[in-house]
């Protein structure tokens, strides 16, 4: 039986991220729940930004504390998806972004790794105190409305992202 993990990215995860990258960048999907790994091409640049956005003291201007965890299959050491936990809400996470971003990678799709990630993250959220999370998809994005529902979620608003021509829909999962 596969096992899987969720763990904070380090160094020795450099060639590991710099191919989940590339098969997103190749493949021309969205790298949610990554940050600013899609501009970043050294993955330890990309590893120093998220160890500032873990403290309110050294986070980026216009972000809130948030913290990287790459989903990981213990038997190969194979990065699958990437989620990301933001503590807080800034004002466009409270309409278009939510607690909760995240991706699988594409070869990895359909496998039910994004419930399996995103299950093991409400209990990082509920370890860290919060008791519901919100979390938003593309109307057209079928995978996550599915993956979100399975995980409780209930739907709330429809909502449209003008800069990115993006409509979302907006659910909350209680923890």
């Amino acid at each position: 039986m596969e096992t899987y993990r969720l763990v904070k990215p380090g160094a020795s995860m450099a060639g590991q991220i710099a191919a989940y990258r590339t098969e997103f960048l190749d493949a021309g999907s969205s790298m949610d729940g990554t940050g600013p790994l899609r501009r970043m091409e050294d993955p330890l640049e990309w590893l120093a930004f998220n160890r500032l956005a873990e403290d309110e003291q050294t986070k980026p201007d216009n972000w809130v504390v948030s913290e990287q965890f790459a989903f990981v299959r213990e038997n190969d050491g194979k990065i699958l998806g990437m989620i990301q936990f933001r503590h807080s809400f800034n004002d466009f996470l409270r309409q278009y972004g939510g607690n909760i971003g995240y991706s699988v990678r594409p070869s990895e799709r359909r496998k039910g790794y994004a419930t399996k990630m995103l299950t093991a993250c409400m209990d990082v959220c509920r370890d860290f105190g919060l008791d519901r999370i919100l979390i938003t998809c593309t109307v057209e994005n079928e995978g996550s409305r599915r993956t979100i529902l399975s995980c409780g979620g209930v739907y709330e608003s429809t909502v449209y992202y003008e800069k990115a021509g993006d409509t979302l829909e907006r659910y909350w999962i209680t923890l």
